[in-house]
């Protein structure tokens, strides 16, 4: 018999998603236009930046970033294992190596002493991300950048809404990326956008993003390869729409983490989510818990497997990088064994993601944190720890 579930994330869509959509589709301009004009506009002073650029993802978007500064084959860009995979990829469809850092066990950010220890002759770019909301340690992460002329990449992706020191998340970076697929709280099913305050910088990475209708009669266009990696004007009316009710949607989003936070108290062992020095505001892309040093990868898979046959979706939070296939075979730089980054793969093994959207009620959070503490007693791993 088929039961109902509640979903990890369900996006909102309300009239005006459709009313824009529908705008779009009527006007006959489907790519290229002023929904997409309009979307970056609006992007940009939400953020707090000069500039925005709309792009297909926010792979291609790291990807043109990357482009733009210049790294390539035969550069390294320091990162974390435990990032949004989709963007810390780019790092090697640009041709780049990607050196992993050990994180902060608390934040799950990129640690800035760590990332230290990494930087090489080689180094061009620190890409650092706000993970699952949480701000990374920007001051810290800037002032290294600084000291050694290295470009500054921030993924914002989990983070909309977030504050550090009084300033919103992907203001930090020389460019910041933002991806807008599931399960972001400004989710257009595709798509990303690029912010920056650098004007030189965003010639480029408009230049880089696709070659477009009016160029066609142009020579000086190919001294550069563009991308075709345009978001299209009905992904821009989508998110144009979800952008107009960002703000509440974040508010009605912490009254679901209140209720979380509520319930987890009399959940022995199981902390709410840390917040750390800086940090004025987290807006959790999950509601993402740390299990015990008793719990591993395989109990974990079975409480998801318990929680699913009541009704509820969850996710290992995140496999780290450095232990999936492709970067385990592919270099010495790259692909590490287990061991080497020990909170990385602490929190790989524990963390577990549970429902966050606005579509939450607080009898539904109740009845998953009950049957969350039920799924762990009957694993028998023992009390949780943050």
């Amino acid at each position: 018999m088929d039961i109902d579930v509640i979903a990890l994330f369900e996006p909102d869509c309300g009239a005006r998603e459709h009313d824009l959509v529908r705008a779009v589709l009527q006007s006959g301009c489907w790519g290229d236009g002023p929904m997409v004009q309009a979307f970056e506009s609006a992007f940009a002073t939400w953020v707090g930046r000069q500039h925005a650029v709309a792009v297909g993802s926010g792979t291609l978007g790291c990807w043109i970033s990357l482009r733009a500064l210049g790294i390539g084959p035969g550069d390294e860009v320091i990162c974390t294992a435990h990032t949004w995979h989709q963007v810390a990829q780019a790092i090697t469809l640009a041709g780049a190596t990607p050196v992993f850092a050990e994180i902060n066990y608390w934040t799950g950010c990129l640690s800035p002493d760590k990332a230290a220890l990494k930087i090489s002759p080689y180094t061009r770019a620190i890409l650092a991300g706000n993970t699952n909301g949480h701000p990374a340690a920007w001051q810290a992460l800037r002032q290294l950048a600084d000291a050694h002329g290295l470009a500054l990449i921030e993924d914002s992706t989990e983070a909309l809404g977030s504050r550090y020191q009084c300033q919103s998340v992907g203001t930090f970076g020389d460019v910041s990326v933002f991806d807008f697929s599931v399960p972001c709280a400004l989710c257009t099913g595709e798509g990303g956008m690029l912010v920056t305050d650098n004007d030189a910088l965003v010639h480029e990475l408009r230049y880089l993003r696709q070659r477009r209708l009016v160029d066609r009669a142009s020579v000086s266009v190919g001294a550069r390869v563009p991308l075709q990696a345009g978001m299209s004007e009905l992904t821009a009316a989508l998110g144009l729409a979800q952008l107009s009710t960002l703000d509440d949607r974040l508010t009605a989003r912490q009254q679901v983490v209140a209720w979380y936070h509520e319930q987890m108290q009399s959940f022995e062992g199981i902390k709410p989510p840390y917040i750390g020095q800086d940090v004025g505001e987290v807006h959790w892309m999950l509601y993402v818990v740390h299990l015990g040093k008793r719990f591993s990868g395989s109990t974990r898979a079975q409480m998801m497997d318990d929680l699913l046959s009541c009704g509820i979706e969850s996710a290992a939070y995140s496999h780290p990088l450095h232990q999936q296939f492709y970067y385990m075979n592919t270099s010495e730089t790259t692909g590490q064994p287990r061991g080497l980054l020990i909170d990385t793969e602490r929190i790989g093994d524990r963390a577990l993601a549970l429902p966050l959207h606005t579509g939450l009620d607080e009898e539904q959070v109740q009845y998953i944190v009950k049957t969350l503490k039920d799924t762990a007693s009957n694993v028998g791993a023992g009390a949780a720890i943050y």
